[in-house]
């Protein structure tokens, strides 16, 4: 009897048991449903036509900003806005003008970049497109000896503009590649250093001809406004926005990210030195009394060497690894800035200086856990990466050893970060090809 009722008990206890663990099991598979694998394209025709268009965003930011330092640091010793616009100004002060809008190209992108994952990305385009429009040709209305007009357009509209369009055309190449990812992006980074031989040459010639300043400053801004709507015409995104999330949490992730953390420190130290040479390399041709046709050409050539630096560097990143190729370009850009014949330093710090820009972003987008961070993760980054330090490093005595140095130590120090990220990295992922 006792026997059979132990039996009954227990026949009744396992009924609700086994029907507890099926609902339990059926609740956790509701509440955690398993992520669908994004598939990418790896191109067709939206996808290289976004390609197409992102290169023209960086023919006109990057290049431009070229065409800045050119315009600032090189006639800082015997040209345009030092002998007749801002020649009651000291070169310190010029320079500042280009450094701000570094500065606000890279920092604006934390907000960029958090608005692109919202979806608003034809809403930058359109507002960056305007705002640069708007301050390319009220910078043709400047007077002479205003410091502020030029630095109100030059320095703060375009860097503004410049912001609102780097990050998001750079981010949205990620929605439509994965395995050509590094190879895309440094197509489309190549624009900028064909602007950076394009924009100097064209403006030399319109500045010192019989076009002048202003004429000259319009037939540019006519030019970069005419791409821009092209640009924006030619792109597309491919996903739908993430979900609106708080970004406080979200940064908070990333701050505990530790290869993350490590990569935005190094890449603001490396980005910090790699931008000194491209700011005074002319005005150092110039000041040790090269011959100035030559000392003119000195950027034309980096920034050419900086095309096949940037293209071959994507190329190889899919075999080797996009940490396995920035690590050593970083390494041999410290080394390159602080010695070297002017001609050779152009080439070959162009080159790896290029390949280091050009796997800057799809580093940054391999370590995103999602596609729905990928703007967010750059935005923050880059945010860091604008500190005007070039100006106050070489001074007015043109003290050139000080610059060379800082900026080898500066990209030193940033390889050392980088590879403590590739370390953690690939013990997290258990690869070597990263």
């Amino acid at each position: 009897m006792s026997a059979s009722y132990s039996t009954a008990t227990l026949a009744v206890a396992a009924t609700p048991v086994t029907t507890l663990s099926r609902t339990s099991l059926a609740t956790t598979e509701k509440k955690e449903p398993p992520v669908p694998l994004i598939e990418f394209p790896e191109g067709g025709y939206a996808g290289w036509a976004t390609v197409v268009g992102a290169w023209i965003i960086q023919f006109c930011t990057f290049g431009s900003v070229n065409f800045v330092h050119h315009t600032l640091i090189l006639t800082v010793a015997a040209d345009f806005y030092v002998r007749e616009y801002l020649n009651n100004y000291s070169s310190s002060t010029i320079s500042w003008i280009g450094s701000v809008q570094i500065m606000l190209l890279f920092s604006v992108g934390l907000f960029s970049g958090r608005a692109f994952d919202r979806g608003y990305f034809y809403h930058l385009l359109i507002g960056g497109f305007l705002l640069l429009s708007l301050s390319l040709f009220m910078l043709s209305l400047t007077k002479p000896h205003a410091y502020y007009q030029i630095f109100l357009c030059q320095g703060v509209g375009a860097g503004i503009a410049f912001g609102m369009l780097y990050v998001p055309a750079m981010s949205v190449i990620a929605q439509y590649f994965r395995q050509r990812r590094a190879l895309a992006m440094g197509i489309v980074t190549s624009g900028s250093s064909l602007g950076g031989v394009l924009h100097p040459i064209m403006l030399n010639n319109l500045f010192h001809g019989q076009v002048g300043f202003q004429n000259g400053v319009r037939a540019s801004a006519g030019l970069v406004s005419g791409l821009m709507l092209l640009a924006i015409a030619l792109m597309r995104t491919r996903l739908p926005p993430g979900k609106p999330t708080n970004m406080v949490p979200k940064l908070k992730a990333f701050s505990r990210d530790s290869p993350y953390v490590l990569a935005v420190i190094g890449s603001f130290f490396s980005m910090s030195g790699l931008l000194i040479p491209f700011f005074y390399l002319q005005l150092d041709a110039i000041t040790h009394n090269i011959n100035a046709s030559l000392s003119f050409y000195v950027l034309a050539i980096l920034n050419g060497a900086s095309v096949v630096g940037r293209i071959l560097s994507s190329a190889l990143a899919l075999p080797i690894g996009v940490f396995n190729l920035v690590i050593p370009c970083t390494m041999a850009c410290s080394r390159g800035s602080a010695v070297a014949p002017l001609l050779i330093i152009s080439v070959l710090y162009g080159f790896f200086s290029g390949a280091f820009v050009s796997l800057l972003a799809p580093m940054l987008a391999a370590l995103a856990h999602d596609m729905s961070e990928i703007g967010a993760r750059m935005g923050v980054c880059f945010f860091f990466l604008g500190t005007p330090i070039a100006g106050l490093v070489l001074s007015s005595q043109f003290i050139w050893w000080k610059p060379w140095v800082f900026s080898g130590c500066l990209l030193f120090v940033g390889s050392a970060f980088l590879l403590g990220c590739r370390t953690l990295l690939a013990g997290q992922r258990k690869t070597q090809k990263l």
